[in-house]
């Protein structure tokens, strides 16, 4: 059964910040090379093509450490020898942020036509023969790594609808033969065998580093929140600091919708208002009432704790009780929808799904999903109810999910991290009352922090003993 919310007063935590962990190795990032050349060998590819670009850049900027600024760019990896990364004019003096590169153990070609249009075409070779030298031709086998896969019910034929820009797989199509190129996106992006699902130690240090980052902005604009304000003034105490942003950030008050961003609206008391600060590997948001209690919100959501942020909350009580390696994915998608009924709380999309560089992986939590949590996976906790009446509430942080190796390779590559992370676990047991696996680690620096009324932010909700 649910433990029921309750109210409590408290002073909100302080559990510290580090500064940004050292970037993955050389050695790292060869070993993430190794593993896609594994997986390559059980699809039975002899090339992977990974695209890129300004906002499908994951999977390229995983398996090298280079994200494209402004273009397109692609990496052909075979099964002998460094991969080849392919860019525009402008990423060509980028390259040296990749640590393969500045080891010399990633090649490079210009290919001008990735860049802008207008700038200089006419000093690089013709994409056909840039593959051809790698090897792609008849008797290729060519997997393409873009950010979708598609199941066979939503395409006739999922295994050859490719997401990447038609010329890129044209092209490819044409030296190896149509039915020779296939997607391979679910290669890293799977929920249940994707690459980047199972977190290193330093990914996850990382992760944490930019969830204190957000969750820290996100507890300045609470606390600074005040009626009269700007949503650009109260979007200025986010602190943003230059690390690079996983979405844009919204801010959604009165009527705007919830993916608004700042619009120059004047926050209002007895409105609504919803906020997100999200960076690589974090998503922060908040939703609830501008107001200092439920006298200030409109007479027919003054019942709004006891009616949707109160139950909302108890069941987020039980899914945290869930989230444990091997349970399911469809288990916790079953207490949501049982418990918070559509009807009332409007919950339309996935109850979490998995984050790194890019918002939004996958998620193993789907109705009849059989996919079962296992270590390695950072999870966002992003369940999102929605009311015309009590409009939203909100817990969104992050959680690595970590067995008792990769929490020991944490403990001791970062002890840092580790030991905010059991601070952190500690909070939300004692003090919340929400019981936590001892695989979970949470990253945020406001974990499951739920103030309904941003004017009182001391206020928040608990669970009974």
């Amino acid at each position: 059964m649910s433990r029921k919310h309750r109210w409590t007063e408290i002073e909100w935590p302080a559990f510290g910040a580090g500064g940004p962990p050292p970037r993955p190795s050389v050695t790292e990032f060869e070993s993430r090379i190794d593993t896609v050349h594994a997986a390559m060998d059980r699809l039975g590819l002899t090339h992977l093509a990974v695209y890129g670009d300004r906002e499908h850049f994951a999977n390229l900027a995983w398996l090298t450490g280079f994200d494209p600024r402004f273009e397109e760019a692609v990496l052909i990896v075979s099964r002998q020898g460094d991969p080849l990364l392919v860019v525009g004019n402008e990423c060509e003096g980028y390259l040296p942020v990749s640590p393969l590169y500045t080891a010399g153990k990633l090649r490079s070609e210009r290919f001008q036509s990735f860049s802008l249009l207008n700038q200089p075409r006419g000093d690089s070779r013709l994409l056909r023969d840039i593959f051809a030298d790698e090897g792609i031709g008849r008797g290729a086998v060519v997997g393409c790594a873009g950010w979708k896969y598609f199941a066979d019910a939503e395409h006739p034929d999922g295994a050859h609808a490719i997401d990447l820009p038609a010329y890129l797989v044209d092209t490819l199509r044409g030296l190896a033969g149509w039915e020779k190129v296939t997607n391979a996106t679910a290669l890293f992006m799977n929920p249940d065998t994707g690459l980047r699902t199972f977190c290193s130690a330093a990914e996850i240090a990382y992760f944490e580093y930019t969830n204190v980052l957000a969750s820290e902005g996100m507890k300045r604009m609470l606390f600074g929140m005040r009626e009269g304000m700007t949503d650009h003034e109260l979007a200025k105490l986010a602190g943003y600091n230059g690390v690079p942003l996983g979405c844009h950030m919204t801010l959604a008050t009165g009527d705007l919708p919830g993916l608004s961003g700042p619009v120059g609206a004047t926050l209002r008391r007895g409105t609504p208002l919803s906020t997100n600060i999200c960076y690589w590997g974090s998503n922060i948001c908040r939703a609830g009432w501008i107001a200092s209690s439920a006298q200030d919100l409109p007479r027919d959501a003054q019942d709004y704790v006891q009616n949707f942020a109160g139950p909302y909350f108890e069941v987020m009580g039980e899914w945290f009780d869930l989230l444990r390696i091997g349970t399911p994915g469809g288990a916790l998608a079953r207490l949501v929808s049982e418990r918070l009924p559509f009807e009332e709380f409007g919950i339309f999309l996935n109850a979490g799904h998995l984050i790194h560089l890019d918002e939004w992986v996958s998620s193993p939590i789907y109705p009849g999903s059989d996919v079962p949590i296992h270590s390695g996976m950072v999870m966002q906790v992003d369940v999102i109810p929605s009311s015309r009446v009590y409009s939203s509430t909100r817990m969104e942080d992050g959680v690595a999910i970590a067995d008792q190796d990769l929490r020991r390779r944490i403990q001791a590559q970062f002890p840092d991290c580790f030991a905010r992370c059991r601070k952190r676990r500690d909070f939300m047991t004692d003090v919340l009352g929400i019981p936590l696996p001892e695989e979970i680690l949470p990253l945020s620096n406001i974990p499951a922090l739920v103030p309904p009324f941003f004017l009182n932010p001391h206020m928040v909700l608990a669970l009974e003993p």
